[in-house]
């Protein structure tokens, strides 16, 4: 698959990022790139290829409590991953660009909390060009969110079922 040019746009309305998006190679473990995606607006691509069950990025934020995420939650532009039951990570203030990771029900990545922090690790060889994907296991008693990913095995939704 052919590497993606990266591009420099920011999306209308996008808190996130006022030079547009950007990945933070202190965070890194591999050669990666941001372009856009036929997932979601922005991913994010390996740039050479990434052995299984290897740490790829790390995804970073700003550390915010669980009544400060109920309130960004109500804006739609965020980036929250829950670390516990205490703390989430906004990768809209912080972020690594791991936040540009998109969801898909075959993922290639998988997350791991440890000491407080999130690694995302490869859960399967990735090839040069190949767009990185986490499921993001949105419970089901939250609002529904339709799934875009194209996997065989799609549930249709980021929500578990």
């Amino acid at each position: 698959m052919a590497s993606r040019k990266r591009q420099t746009a920011v999306f209308p309305g996008d808190p996130a990022r006022e030079h547009g998006p950007r990945l933070d190679p202190r965070h890194m473990c591999f050669r990666l790139e941001l372009a856009p995606s036929g997932i979601h607006r922005w991913g994010v691509y390996a740039l050479e290829p990434i052995p299984p069950r290897r740490k790829v990025i790390e995804y970073t934020g700003e550390r915010i409590s669980r009544r400060e995420t109920k309130r960004r939650d109500a804006r739609k532009l965020h980036y929250l991953f829950t670390l516990d039951n205490y703390w989430t990570l906004d990768g809209a203030v912080g972020g690594s660009g791991a936040e540009y990771i998109n969801h898909s029900c075959e993922p290639n990545l998988r997350a791991m909390i440890t000491k407080g922090h999130i690694l995302y690790m490869s859960k399967r060889p990735i090839e040069p060009g190949e767009e990185l994907t986490v499921d993001y296991h949105f419970p089901k008693d939250v609002e529904c969110v339709i799934c875009r990913c194209g996997a065989s095995t799609c549930r249709g939704t980021i929500n578990v079922k």
